[in-house]
C-alpha cells in the first residue's frame, strides 16, 4: 500500500491556508519514512518543515483506494540526497479510503454550473452527494442539462476548520435521474481530466465528511 518511489501529498495539521505539499518516498525503515524535500503544489517552491511539524499525509493505492495516515517531522538525514524523516504508524495503521471507483459521501456542497459553449445560462445549486469522480447535482425547477454535455463546475467546499476551499472542474453530464415523490431532478455528473493534487483534495474532502457522517451515525452513501 505504500513503496519507495509513491508519491505522498502533505498537508499540516492545522490548515487555514489550506497549504499541501507534494513529495516521495525515498526509504521506508521500522516505523520511520525517508522522503525527498517536499514542494509547495501552489509555488513549486521547497517547504522547509520544522522538527515536530505535525502532518497529515495522503496516498494513492490505486484506482480503487487510498490511503490516510497522521505522521510528524523527526529530523533531516543527509545521505546521496538531503532527506526528511517522518513518524509512520505501519502498514496495519493506515486509514484505507474505500472507493467503488470512488465512495460518494451525502452531502450538500454550494455549486455553480456554466456552460462551455453557451448552451445555456449559469446557475446555481448543491449537490446531492459527491466524490473523488463525480457527483449528483439537483437541478432547480426551471434548469436541466443535456446527457453527454460538457460544463463547468465550480465548487466552495467546507473544511474542518470552517473555512473554504474553491475548486473548479470540466465535467461531463453522465445522465439525468428524474426526481420521484416530489423530489427534484438531478444530474449525475463525471470529473474530466481532473489533476493528481485536486484528486487529492477530493478524496481528503469526501474523508472528512465520512468522519464527521459517522460521529453523527449517517453513512456515506455506497455506490
Amino acid at each position: 500500500m505504500l513503496n519507495i518511489g509513491d508519491m505522498i501529498t502533505l498537508e499540516p495539521s492545522i490548515n487555514p491556508n489550506g497549504e499541501k505539499y507534494k513529495c516521495r518516498v525515498v526509504e521506508i525503515m521500522e516505523n520511520k519514512l525517508y522522503i525527498d524535500y517536499p514542494l509547495n503544489n501552489k509555488t513549486g517552491k521547497t517547504v522547509f518543515l520544522l522538527n515536530g511539524t505535525q502532518l497529515k499525509a495522503f496516498v494513492t493505492a490505486d484506482s480503487t483506494s487510498a490511503y490516510f495516515f497522521d505522521t510528524a517531522v523527526l529530523g533531516r538525514v543527509k545521505q546521496n540526497i538531503p532527506m526528511i524523516v517522518l513518524s509512520f504508524p505501519s502498514m496495519d495503521s493506515m486509514y484505507k479510503i474505500q472507493r467503488r471507483e470512488y465512495v460518494r459521501v451525502e452531502t450538500p456542497v454550494d455549486v455553480a454550473i456554466h456552460s462551455l459553449n453557451g448552451e445555456f445560462q449559469p446557475f446555481v445549486s448543491i449537490t446531492r452527494d459527491i466524490s473523488a469522480g463525480g457527483a449528483a447535482i439537483i437541478l432547480p425547477s426551471s434548469k436541466t442539462l443535456i446527457q453527454g454535455v460538457d460544463i463547468l463546475t465550480h465548487f466552495v467546499l467546507p473544511t474542518l476548520t470552517e473555512d473554504y476551499l474553491y475548486v473548479t472542474f470540466k465535467s461531463n453530464v453522465i445522465r439525468i435521474v428524474e426526481g420521484k415523490n416530489g423530489e427534484k431532478n438531478r444530474a449525475s455528473i463525471r470529473f474530466v481530466d481532473i489533476s493528481e493534487s485536486d484528486r487529492q483534495l477530493l478524496i481528503k474532502f469526501c474523508f472528512e465528511r465520512q468522519l464527521l457522517l459517522k460521529k453523527k451515525g449517517i453513512r456515506e452513501v455506497e455506490i
